[in-house]
């Protein structure tokens, strides 16, 4: 079920007439009725992923429970190594099973040795990398002593299910969402405003900018070979607008859906396309995703606390990691090791905490060495994206020597003039508005109501009228 599709429309207000109207009276009730609503919309791509969701709430369940009742420092470990290897396990053998098979294939065929494996027809169950680091979260903040583990199965079964970040995140933490589920929650308008104006906002980034950037961008990366350098370097631009008005927008999505049953998750995304230096791109890019290698991998392994040498290690270790959990492909390695190197300057010399502001703060524009920062920054991204998008190695390095060549300097053969004009509309919007937690939070706010509805009307004709052909979430891959 996609959030932009006929079946979400209908569920959508079913489960919230229901929610607020006939189980309100019950926080159990409610709860459950989010379990059921988050099982529907999720087995509505396949039945058979029911199980695999099932199982990773049962074990890390049981899992909080042992280690409420367990004192013994090694029994304590097991529980939580147990947790660890039944989730990084599932996703292991559902996300790269093939990978590994494939690749310790091609390495026996360098010494000459062929041997017959047959690669299995492996379904990759849909949001698995985002549920299973949430569940996993659990367990590790429950060893740690950060979080009461709950007895409530119906509660924990809801933070782990819950339908709107369910399949494409924000990875929620257990320390901020769980505790919200215990909570009577009452109808806010104004929360419930707020977050319809996301939901439009989001549906705008996904159906008007991805899905339009995604026709051309498919159309230039499938036909690379045939095409010169300029029109190379645009299919690279709109698909870094494409990744972003998809993942962005569905993290828009979310968020307001998420309000409108009184809940709030955290942002995922904060205008990182117009970040001045790597450092900050990744404090604004996934943030969720970001934060979690942060606490749960970069941290434990020393951090910033450590020496020179072990910085620059712990940096590449999660910038590749990062790659790879986006994916069973060297392309995403490469990707995560290419930011590792971008950001490797600002490690070295202590400076990846220059720019903790907002970019022009109170200023409608930026002054030209924000501008010159922002530009570089977004050069550097577009340049990496290409292995991102890219269907192999090979691929990449082709479309990458294309780039630089004579053709660099030519007409692109390939120019969406309305595609682009959106684009600029978009960051414009975007641009006044980065000040907030998304664009739209206070926009128009102090402006006459009908004017800030005639905007809202715009918005609605725009998503119908400048539709592009429908793509599914590019992140629903992952």
């Amino acid at each position: 079920m996609l959030f932009n599709s006929i079946d979400f429309a209908i569920f959508l207000p079913i489960v919230f007439v229901l929610y607020w109207f006939a189980t309100n009276k019950n926080l159990k009730l409610q709860n459950l009725l989010i379990v059921a609503s988050s099982y529907l919309f999720y087995g509505w791509w396949d039945w058979r992923f029911l199980s695999l969701i099932l199982f990773s709430t049962l074990v890390d369940y049981l899992i909080g429970l042992g280690l409420l009742k367990q004192e013994n420092l090694t029994n304590r470990k097991i529980l939580l190594w147990t947790s660890i290897l039944v989730n990084l396990g599932f996703l292991g053998f559902f996300k790269y099973y093939n990978f590994f098979l494939d690749n310790f294939i091609t390495a026996f065929s360098f010494f000459g040795n062929e041997i017959n494996a047959n690669s299995l027809n492996i379904i990759l169950p849909v949001g698995i990398s985002f549920y299973t680091f949430q569940t996993l979260s659990y367990s590790i903040d429950v060893y740690k002593g950060k979080l009461q583990p709950t007895k409530d199965f119906i509660a924990f079964s809801a933070f782990v299910s819950f339908f709107p970040q369910l399949v494409a995140g924000p990875i929620e933490r257990a320390t901020h969402l769980l505790p919200q589920f215990y909570k009577k929650r009452t109808f806010d308008y104004s929360k419930a405003t707020d977050g319809m104006r996301q939901i439009l906002w989001g549906l705008f980034k996904k159906i008007v900018i991805a899905d339009n950037c995604a026709e051309f961008a498919n159309q230039i990366f499938n036909n690379s070979a045939e095409l010169n350098g300029s029109t190379l370097v645009l299919g690279a631009i709109l698909f870094t607008f494409q990744i972003y008005g998809d993942f962005s927008g569905y993290s828009d999505i979310a968020i307001g859906t998420s309000r409108l049953f009184g809940f709030d998750l955290m942002q995922n995304f904060n205008f990182p396309y117009f970040s001045r230096d790597i450092a900050e791109f990744w404090r604004r890019w996934h943030i969720s995703l970001s934060t979690w290698f942060r606490d749960y991998l970069y941290i434990p392994l020393g951090g910033s606390h450590v020496g020179t040498l072990l910085k620059v290690r712990n940096t590449f270790i999660i910038f590749i990691v990062s790659g790879f959990w986006h994916g069973a492909n060297w392309t995403f390695i490469v990707w995560g090791f290419l930011n590792a190197l971008y950001i490797m300057p600002s490690i070295i010399f202590n400076t990846n905490r220059n720019n903790l502001d907002i970019v022009a703060k109170g200023k409608y524009i930026p002054n030209l060495k924000d501008l010159f920062s922002i530009l570089i920054t977004f050069s550097l991204t577009v340049f990496a994206w290409i292995f991102f998008r890219a269907e192999n190695i090979s691929h990449a390095m082709i479309y990458i020597s294309q780039i630089f060549s004579r053709s660099l300097f030519s007409m692109p053969t390939i120019v969406p003039k309305v595609t682009l004009i959106l684009i600029i509309i978009f960051l414009i919007i975007e641009w006044f508005g980065r000040e907030n937690q998304y664009a739209l939070e206070k926009f128009g706010l102090k402006i006459p109501q009908v004017i800030r509805w005639g905007f809202y009307y715009i918005l609605v004709f725009a998503i119908f009228y400048f539709a592009g052909s429908e793509q599914q979430f590019i992140y629903f891959q992952f």
